[in-house]
């Protein structure tokens, strides 16, 4: 599966998204800016869009709520250390009351790998942060178990998140 992101105004990615209503595609906003994402075993249909893999889901994007994109620039010699802690990750995320989808992108045209999580609300994803299943989830962060704690450093810079609402179809 592929999954490509575009940026513009939400108007234009209303109108794009409305043309091509038989693709997978969801449109998200946030006070700054809108983006379009578009999941599909093909192409894209958008004309320079950030492209990605998608190496590991579960749950359906096409869902009203609450998204957050975690980007994380990965060295090329971190990316397998990288995947394997993620494919090979509890799934506990997937319990957790509001969660909608999750997607582990690996990036075709940069360093920066997407973890996108969708929820049915924001604050299902504050509830997560705080749970007992994110500190187990997160236990080695900061350590020298944990993947940062790789040596030499699988980071290229600092990570950051970008979040984001959907609306109703």
């Amino acid at each position: 599966m592929n999954l490509f992101i575009t940026s513009g105004t939400a108007d234009f990615l209303l109108k794009l998204k409305e043309k091509h209503q038989d693709e997978n595609m969801v449109l998200m906003n946030n006070s700054e800016s809108s983006i379009l994402v578009h999941e599909t075993e093909g192409q894209t249909l958008f004309n320079s869009p950030r492209k990605y893999k998608v190496i590991d889901s579960a749950g359906n994007l096409g869902h009203k709520g609450f998204a957050v994109l975690n980007n994380i620039p990965v060295t090329e010699e971190g990316r397998p250390l990288f995947e394997d802690r993620f494919l090979n990750r509890p799934r506990k995320i997937e319990k957790e009351p509001g969660f909608v989808a999750i997607r582990v992108l690996r990036p075709l045209s940069s360093n920066t790998y997407i973890i996108l999580t969708i929820w049915d609300q924001e604050s299902s994803f504050e509830n997560w942060q705080k749970s007992k299943a994110y500190a187990d989830a997160h236990k080695n962060r900061g350590t020298e178990a944990g993947i940062a704690g790789a040596k030499p450093t699988i980071f290229e810079s600092t990570s950051f998140v970008s979040k984001y609402y959907i609306e109703s179809e």
